[in-house]
């Protein structure tokens, strides 16, 4: 079962790798990476793609938390969202084959970004299906190359993703919470 985590990190040197050690160390395949800028100065979001069953995503949830960049983690595997990929694909044609695979690229939604003689080369967003779909239709006319980025994924909802970055009380503060119901988080 793979599992799709959304971690928002401090946007500091060594944040990716101290990440992805998460995963290593615990013997995980990242099947997909993106990390790039948010709405908020500083802050990078994650989008992470692991093989993992709800008990084995719950604990790296956990241990994600315990990072000192790491300032907030959701797993929205089950949740309501938008998954998106985006591919560049160069294929071989010639003044025979173009013009069909131009018309194939039309029918996928696709847009052609760069021509020369011997080639094209395609932009695509969409689902990891309609990417592999375009790309097996691509494949006789010849596939040069192509790049893809990891899968991209945000909530569903006006209200899906917080206002504020929270943190994950340290076990201190959930044994402090424990016995006394008096504690206040600051956000």
């Amino acid at each position: 079962m793979t599992t799709t985590y959304v971690v928002l990190v401090e946007d500091r040197p060594g944040a990716l790798t101290r990440v992805t050690e998460i995963f290593r160390r615990r013997a995980f395949n990242i099947a997909s990476l993106t990390v790039g800028p948010t709405e908020r100065e500083g802050v990078s979001r994650m989008t992470i793609v692991v093989e993992a069953d709800a008990f084995a995503a719950r604990r790296l949830e956990a241990h994600l938390y315990k990072l000192v960049n790491v300032l907030r983690v959701d797993t929205i595997t089950d949740d309501p969202a938008v998954f998106r990929d985006l591919a560049l694909i160069k294929v071989a044609t010639t003044g025979e084959t173009r013009a069909q695979v131009m018309q194939l690229v039309e029918v996928f939604r696709a847009r052609v970004v760069d021509v020369s003689p011997e080639s094209l080369v395609v932009e695509i967003t969409g689902t990891e299906e309609k990417i592999d779909g375009l790309v097996e239709v691509l494949r006789p006319y010849g596939v040069l190359e192509m790049a893809r980025t990891g899968r991209l994924a945000m909530r569903r909802g006006a209200d899906a993703a917080p206002t504020a970055v929270r943190r994950a009380p340290t076990a201190s503060e959930r044994d402090i919470a424990d016995n006394d119901s008096t504690v206040a988080y600051s956000v």
